[in-house]
């Protein structure tokens, strides 16, 4: 027969070893499958849906980036070429304006000749004018002095006769 707390003993270490922590049952692969099984379903019924939108995101961003610099490239195209547009209208404008004044200064400069000129007629036809009525008037004062003399002559004669 076998002693009995021998048999005690031998029983409580067989119960250790059983439930252990290292124990190779069916409950370690189960617990595996059950894991696999998660990530699987977690993996469908989760990360594939955020993922999938994640990803629908991270390509509208990218389009709208693109579309952005796009826009900006022929934004900035656009601002160049009115630049170079708006400098070249205010070269026209500012040469319109010196032509503009040059031709203002040439119609000035011809008006004043031809006032000068006028003027220069005018004075001219004043001289002649003057001259004319001088000459006139010399005449005039001729035949008036010639009168006067020969009225004169005639008193002086006439009272030298009479004496």
């Amino acid at each position: 027969m076998v002693n009995l707390p021998l048999l005690l003993v031998l029983q409580e270490s067989s119960r250790e070893v059983e439930g252990g922590l290292f124990d190779f049952n069916a409950t370690l692969p189960l617990m595996a499958l059950q894991f696999l099984a998660l990530t699987v379903v977690l993996n469908i019924l989760f990360y594939k849906p955020v993922s999938n939108v994640l990803d629908e995101r991270d390509e509208y961003i990218r389009n709208s980036l693109t579309t952005a610099s796009t826009s900006l490239l022929k934004a900035n195209e656009l601002t160049n070429k009115y630049e170079q547009e708006l400098a070249e209208s205010r070269k026209q404008a500012q040469d319109i304006i010196k032509k503009s004044q040059q031709e203002a200064q040439q119609i000035v400069s011809v008006k004043i000749k031809e006032a000068q000129q006028d003027a220069e007629k005018l004075v001219a036809e004043a001289s002649k004018q003057l001259n004319i009525q001088k000459e006139q008037a010399l005449k005039t004062l001729e035949t008036q002095v010639d009168a006067l003399s020969e009225k004169i002559k005639l008193k002086l004669l006439g009272t030298n006769l009479l004496l």
